[in-house]
């Protein structure tokens, strides 16, 4: 008699396969500043979560689209010259279009304008953070979101 039938444990019930981790989860990171872009994913590979880049509004909607993120990094403000008409708000309203309202998206900004924040909820954000990031405190965030 196998061990399974002994226990009354099926094969369904036996712990994960640790050769077989549990897929990672994916951030989007959406920001016209590439060195940002780099350091944040950089530090997201770090602590254990896939990072994937997109530049501006249509990268970000084609990027949603293709990997199906867990979290939404999002700049709120983009040059004229990167994104044409897009800004972060834009993106947002976008995206829950393409029926992606559970994904939670935080919005990092340089942007010191006190209303940010409020409009920035309002709009569905579950978080802002102001540049220069304090990663800690992102990362906390994102854990709280989607866990690790």
């Amino acid at each position: 008699m196998a061990d399974d039938e002994k226990t009354g444990v099926t094969e369904a019930c036996q712990p994960l396969n640790p050769a077989h981790p549990a897929p990672q989860k994916k951030v989007l990171v959406v920001d016209d500043n590439e060195i940002i872009i780099r350091t944040i994913t950089l530090k997201l590979q770090g602590a254990g979560y896939k990072a994937i880049p997109a530049n501006d509004g249509s990268q970000a909607v084609a990027q949603v689209r293709k990997e199906s993120p867990d979290l939404i990094l999002l700049d709120i403000g983009f040059p004229a010259d990167v994104s044409g008409m897009w800004d972060g708000f834009q993106i947002m309203q976008w995206l829950h279009r393409l029926g992606t309202r559970k994904i939670p998206v935080i919005v990092i900004t340089g942007s010191t304008e006190p209303a940010l924040k409020e409009r920035a909820t309002a709009a569905g954000a579950v978080a802002v953070f102001q540049k220069p990031l304090e990663f800690e405190h992102l990362l906390e965030a994102i854990r709280a979101n989607i866990g690790s």
